[in-house]
């Protein structure tokens, strides 16, 4: 379900992200760009990925090649636990902007992205623990 398109869609639905370009639904696959159109901070944006590393069923990773951030990279980590699947998000993000770009990041930003991952994490958590159409 994390690499799927249409889930990211649904789990994002409060900023109105839509996947514009590339890849717009479905499993995202090593080589996969999608660009992503959504709202943060009243701004409409886009924001364009590209999958970069991928290692089924364990490890992926998606770099912005185009967007908003000074630079961006995610990486998703899949592990079995006592029978269940545990899943580690690394976000590395860099700001524009020289030192102001540093403030608004310490400020704002970093807590803003923790959430947001956070929010899409617990909601996946959720439909992957119920038998769904999505995965």
């Amino acid at each position: 379900m994390a690499r799927n398109v249409d889930f990211h869609k649904l789990s994002v639905a409060n900023t109105n992200e839509e996947a514009v370009a590339g890849r717009t639904s479905g499993l995202c696959e090593l080589g996969d760009r999608i660009t992503w159109e959504a709202t943060h901070f009243g701004i409409r944006q886009r924001l364009s990925v590209e999958i970069t590393k991928f290692e089924k069923p364990y490890f992926f990773e998606d770099t912005m090649t185009k967007g908003a951030f000074k630079s961006m990279r995610h990486e998703h980590h899949f592990s079995f636990e006592n029978g269940l699947t545990v899943m580690k998000d690394e976000f590395y993000f860099e700001a524009p902007f020289g030192i102001i770009g540093k403030i608004f990041n310490a400020l704002i930003l970093k807590k803003y992205m923790m959430t947001f991952l956070l929010q899409r994490n617990a909601l996946l958590k959720e439909l992957a623990e119920k038998d769904t159409s999505i995965k």
